[in-house]
């Protein structure tokens, strides 16, 4: 009943902590983009791919104490950090969730996590409009986020970015 929440719940764990909600989206959705079995519905909002059903999950885990949510305020915006608490990890100790490799997941998590959340969001909309070519899709990147105002350099280290990543999974 819990597989897809303790999927979230070892990405938590790999990761020590995740910081904002919509970090935690596109990791999720770039994960799913590489085959790892997350099944979260996505679909494209203002920030690139978002799940309304991962909304859910991460609402339920903290419901169940699995999960700690650290709500701050920053000067114009709040900020939420989560980080897998004591009753997450013993439930983790008790599932057994589809995951790739161990090792692998977790290197893979890591590096996710040390990326920000601008660049993610980047990363995350080439992957929604992985079908179009790649001068289209930076089209579309200039258009749809306009406001982000992303380079060539920066639409450049994204394409090389999630080559760096399926390396990383060896697809």
């Amino acid at each position: 009943m819990l597989r897809e929440h303790a999927k979230l719940l070892r990405l938590m764990q790999q990761t020590g902590e995740i910081v904002g909600r919509k970090k935690l989206q596109k990791m999720v959705y770039i994960a799913q983009q590489l085959d790892l079995p997350f099944t979260e519905k996505f679909q494209y909002h203002v920030y690139g791919p978002y799940s309304e059903e991962l909304t859910l999950r991460v609402e339920e885990v903290c419901a169940l104490n699995f999960v700690e949510e650290i709500k701050e305020e920053k000067a114009s915006y709040t900020q939420y950090r989560y980080q897998l608490d004591g009753r997450g990890e013993e439930f983790l100790a008790q599932a057994d969730p589809e995951a790739a490799d161990a090792e692998t997941f977790a290197r893979f998590a890591a590096d996710l996590n040390q990326q920000t959340a601008r660049f993610l969001e980047l990363v995350s909309t080439i992957f929604y409009f992985s079908e179009m070519e790649k001068p289209d899709v930076a089209l579309k990147i200039r258009k749809l986020k306009a406001k982000q105002n992303y380079s060539d350099e920066e639409i450049d280290s994204a394409y090389e970015y999630i080559a760096h990543l399926q390396h990383v999974l060896g697809s």
